[in-house]
């Protein structure tokens, strides 16, 4: 009798490996659809990319630079009493 016991708690013991190794299976393949219907669902929504995101944020950084030096340098010439050649609106 406790050569069964033994053997009902190793064969236990392995059925319960074996479940976690099917579920962490099932966990994996459930992780896997869920990525690809959620990229599937963002390409249809015509989302940017952090890249994208990031260059423009930088572009519109420099053009704010740029603006604010170019104001600088108008401000410094109409001190000077330089006549104005156009209106610039920003």
């Amino acid at each position: 009798m406790p050569q069964t016991r033994g053997r009902i708690f190793d064969d236990f013991a392995s059925l319960m490996t074996n479940a976690a190794g099917v579920a962490n299976g099932v966990k994996r393949e459930a992780e896997t659809a869920v990525r690809t219907q959620v990229e599937r669902i963002l390409s249809g929504m015509n989302v940017v990319t952090r890249e994208e995101f990031e260059a423009v944020r930088d572009m519109a950084a420099l053009a704010r630079e740029e603006n604010e030096e170019l104001r600088r340098r108008i401000a410094a010439l109409e001190a000077r009493g330089e006549p104005k050649s156009a209106t610039v609106v920003v």
